[in-house]
C-alpha cells in the first residue's frame, strides 16, 4: 500500500513531470499557492493531488495516479487527504474541473454545476481563467 504526505519543494520537479505526462497545466506550479499530497509506494511517485485554497473554496487541482497503479485506491485515498486537510483549513467548498473524470469524482460526492456558480475566487485563478478548457466539466463539494 502506498504512502500519502505532503509535497514539499523538493517533489515538485517529480509532480511537474507527472502533470505533464497526463496533459495537465503545470505553467502556473511555482506562481501559484498550490498545496499537494503525493502518493508513493517504495519512494516511487505513483500519484498527485494539488488544492489551490481561495478563502473558503478551494480548488482541487490536478489528480493523477500513473497508469501502471490505477485501480488500486490511490485516487480516493489521494482526495481523502485533500478533503480532510481542506476541512481542517476551514475550507467549506471545493470545486474542480475535469475532462476526464467526472464519473470517479461523481462517485466521491461531486456533483456538475455551471462554471459561473464557482465562488467568485475560483472563477478569478489562473486554472479557472486560463489554464482548463471551457469544455471542462465544472464540479462542486460542500465540506
Amino acid at each position: 500500500m502506498s504512502a500519502i504526505r505532503s509535497a514539499d519543494t523538493s517533489d515538485l520537479p517529480r509532480i511537474a513531470a507527472l502533470l505533464d505526462a497526463e496533459s495537465l497545466p503545470t505553467t502556473d506550479l511555482t506562481t501559484s499557492r498550490i498545496a499537494f499530497w503525493i502518493a508513493e509506494d517504495h519512494g516511487d511517485l505513483v500519484g498527485v493531488i494539488g488544492l489551490e485554497q481561495h478563502a473558503d473554496a478551494g480548488l482541487l487541482r490536478s489528480l493523477v495516479v500513473v497508469p501502471a497503479h490505477r485501480g488500486a485506491g490511490h485516487a480516493r485515498r489521494l482526495v481523502d487527504a485533500l478533503e480532510a486537510e481542506a476541512g481542517a483549513r476551514g475550507i467549506r467548498d471545493l470545486v474542480l474541473l475535469t475532462q476526464t473524470a467526472a464519473a470517479f469524482f461523481a462517485g466521491a460526492g461531486y456533483t456538475p454545476i455551471a462554471r459561473d456558480k464557482a465562488p467568485r475566487a475560483i472563477q478569478d485563478s489562473t486554472e479557472f481563467r486560463a489554464l482548463c478548457p471551457a469544455s471542462a466539466i465544472c464540479m462542486h463539494k460542500a465540506l
